[in-house]
């Protein structure tokens, strides 16, 4: 690393790019955890299929599907999960410096954001960091989601739900539509 930058320092010299602009191109070779594992969620890009199950406080269950892309230039994912045809929510996974967060747009219409904060080879566990809209302390809203990667092409998102004194997980299965 050494010997290349002490060389483009001289290509500098003699050069009409400026130096700081050559020493942004020499790309990074450090990865954490939260960056490898932000990777990994970005690899779902695509069309999925599945189901949902609501269990606790409420019970439901049906067809769901979700598309993921990126957007930002690539520097975030889109989760939009969808009911009919309707995007009912959308999760937008990020990094911010060296954590994996993500905000999540609810359908009880407020915007929990969440913190990975266990990463394992075939989990993220997200947990409550704050959240915006909330109507009062007792209204019902994400608190939690657990990412699996089941398979390549199958997954499961566990969204821990709070609301007044009850509590409630809500599972989704997905897999890859082909």
């Amino acid at each position: 690393m050494k010997k290349k930058l002490i060389c483009m320092i001289l290509a500098c010299i003699g050069s009409a790019t400026p130096f700081w602009a050559q020493l942004a191109q020499i790309p990074s070779t450090t990865q954490t955890k939260a960056s490898a594992a932000f990777e990994r969620l970005r690899s779902l890009t695509g069309e999925w299929e599945g189901t949902f199950g609501w269990s606790g406080a409420r019970t439901a269950t049906g067809k769901m599907d979700a598309r993921y892309y990126a957007t930002g230039n690539g520097s975030s994912l889109v989760e939009n999960l969808i009911q009919d045809g309707v995007p009912s929510m959308t999760s937008v996974y990020h990094m911010d410096g060296d954590d994996l967060r993500m905000t999540h747009f609810c359908a009880a219409q407020n915007q929990p954001r969440l913190k990975a904060t266990t990463i394992d080879p075939d989990a993220i566990t997200f947990s409550f960091v704050d959240i915006t809209n909330l109507r009062s302390p007792t209204a019902g809203h994400v608190h939690g989601l657990e990412v699996r990667f089941l398979e390549p092409d199958h997954l499961t998102l566990k969204f821990h739900f709070h609301g007044g004194d009850k509590d409630s997980d809500e599972l989704i299965d997905l897999r890859r539509r082909k």
